[in-house]
């Protein structure tokens, strides 16, 4: 299937051409039959002569209904310019053309009714200068009289050659179906419509609808249901237990996880100068239509503050309306959608000139040099492609290859620099290096450690590391003169500056065992407390390992009970001891 739009002046013929070809009325309201003027989005289909199918999205040429005309043209890769051969070129064909030029639309036809009323060649060369003008460029032209129907054979044709040169849809991409319609079926609950432009739709898919999920639970295009759609196509969504209040034109069913919705847009405009941009305007992108503060940066580019989030991408193409003046000041090409703040004095101006390097193409390399850090997951929504030779540097993290050689460099620097500042410390907590490298995860700090650095308990240090000199000489000095298996007094340790964390870190390090608080013995007592306990007669009591120690009880308890733990010495059930 091939999805165009028509477009044009009010009353210049566009739904009696779609009916024409169609044999469909694309007029579903009474008071549009009634008035004989489109009001809202018609649709209806036909088989061309090839074989193919076309569908037609019919749009209002009123200037009062210009909001619902660009709702049914932001998805369509294609366009029928109607222009009447009798009145000519008029206020609404320029807006509607303005529009299609914002909008980046590359392929059309134009078509001039009414050809029997007068000669059609003056409104075709007017119409065909105007348009040439666009991205449109030189189109083909057909005259037609939707009241005779001459012509409608050489339009067919023209119709068919347009969608041969049309490019291939990609239907393996993320779906975001922009709803132009939502109404309710009788037994089949809430019904959105929407034309596909890319992925494929199938019956049973989990979608994102705002921060809800849904579920489809029947398609159908063209009147007749199917198990799946492929892109480009007209499509009616059926979903399972959505209430019709919660779903309007303007949303947007997703592929979960592959759109970012944003109210904070950084674009380049393609149009009027950005700094003669009124304060608001209205954004038009896919169905929706969404005021927006703008805040000019360079000459063509601009922020965009929106009244509510879209999901959009970069590289998406929108357009920016003046509504009081009926203005299309014209297209935007999507530049960020996860722009930076410009609080600091120059940033603005730092930012206008970032922008200038930006085309609207996402790219890796490109996003990892703005952001140094980035999840897959936001690339993916970004829209940033990933290749099998893109390699995260830790889990699913991303990172700019300077940005992420600059922390290799100072991470060493930040952990020795810790160990300095806190010497009885065991290493410095991953959490504290995560802080002090303004990191976000503490898995990148992980992948950042490199020998000779280590991990261990929670923390970073060097395997060579040893206890602080003056740590060393005090407790040297707090052995000095005592036999082997005397513990130092406590008001002695205190002198010496030997507190809890001083003796914690004594002991972590091995220069001493700490049988109790504030009770050390040298890191050779427990080999020399099992070489004494040998010499005297097995089993033993703890008063006799005691005086063959030479020791108080205030040492003799914990260093049998240490002695146990590791297995030297083995207490009977008499509380007496034998070495094991």
């Amino acid at each position: 299937m091939h999805v165009l739009a028509t477009a044009g002046h009010v009353d210049h013929g566009k739904s009696t051409l779609v009916r024409a070809l169609t044999g469909m009325e694309p007029d579903r309201w009474a008071e549009e039959r009634r008035r004989g003027m489109t009001i809202d989005l018609g649709f209806a289909w036909t088989e061309l002569p090839s074989g193919e199918t076309v569908a037609f999205v019919d749009v209002p040429g009123h200037e009062r209904f210009v909001p619902n005309m660009l709702a049914g043209i932001g998805p369509v890769p294609a366009a029928l310019l109607v222009v009447a051969a009798d009145e000519g070129w008029k206020p609404q064909s320029a807006e509607h053309l303005a529009a299609l030029a914002a909008l980046d639309v590359r392929h059309g036809l134009l078509v001039v009714t009414r050809s029997d009323l007068a000669d059609p060649a003056p409104a075709t060369e007017q119409a065909r200068a105007e348009i040439a003008n666009t991205p449109l460029g030189h189109v083909p032209a057909v005259a037609v009289s939707g009241l005779t129907g001459a012509g409608l054979d050489d339009l067919r044709a023209a119709i068919d050659t347009l969608i041969a040169d049309l490019p291939a849809p990609s239907t393996d991409e993320p779906v975001r179906l922009w709803i132009d319609r939502a109404f309710t079926v009788k037994g089949a609950g809430t019904v959105v419509t929407g034309t596909l432009g890319a992925g494929t739709l199938r019956v049973g898919d989990e979608l994102a609808l705002g921060n809800s999920t849904v579920r489809v639970r029947n398609l159908q295009s063209l009147g007749a249901s199917h198990d799946s759609v492929a892109a480009v196509a007209r499509v009616a969504v059926n979903l399972r237990g959505t209430p019709r209040t919660d779903v309007s034109r303007g949303d947007a069913l997703l592929t979960p996880g592959r759109f970012r919705h944003t109210d904070l847009i950084d674009v380049r405009i393609h149009g009027d100068p950005a700094d003669s941009l009124p304060a608001t305007m209205t954004l038009h992108a896919g169905s929706a239509a969404v005021p927006v503060r703008v805040r000019p940066l360079g000459d063509d580019t601009a922020r965009l503050r929106l009244s509510r989030p879209l999901p959009l991408r970069i590289g998406d193409r929108a357009l920016l309306r003046n509504p009081g003046l009926h203005h299309v000041a014209g297209g935007v090409t999507v530049l960020d959608v996860q722009p930076p703040g410009l609080q600091r004095r120059g940033a603005a101006a730092t930012r206008a000139t970032e922008l200038t390097k930006l085309d609207g193409h996402p790219d890796l390399p490109g996003e990892l040099a703005r952001r140094h850090l980035i999840r897959a997951a936001a690339l993916a929504e970004m829209g940033v492609p990933l290749t099998p030779s893109d390699t995260p540097v830790a889990t699913d993290w991303y990172a700019d290859p300077s940005y992420w050689a600059s922390l290799l460099e100072r991470l060493p620097i930040e952990v020795a620099a810790y160990l300095a500042e806190h010497p009885l410390e065991p290493g410095m907590p991953l959490e504290a290096l995560r802080h002090r490298l303004s990191l976000p995860d503490r898995a990148l700090v992980t992948a950042l450690i490199r020998p000779p650095l280590t991990t261990r308990d929670g923390r970073v240090t060097t395997a060579a590391s040893g206890p602080p000199a003056e740590l060393v000489a005090a407790v040297t000095q707090a052995f000095n003169g005592l036999t082997p298996f005397t513990a130092p007094e406590a008001n002695a340790l205190t002198a010496l500056g030997l507190g809890p964390r001083q003796l914690a870190a004594a002991a972590r390090t091995g220069l001493v065992i700490q049988l109790a608080p504030q009770v050390i013995l040298a890191p050779t007592a427990v080999e020399e407390a099992a070489q004494a306990l040998a010499r005297i007669p097995q089993p033993f009591t703890l008063s006799e390992a005691r005086q063959a120690l030479n020791t108080t009880r205030r040492v003799a308890v914990p260093l049998l009970e240490l002695l146990d733990s590791r297995g030297l010495t083995h207490r009977l059930p008499d509380d007496r001891r034998r070495l094991s």
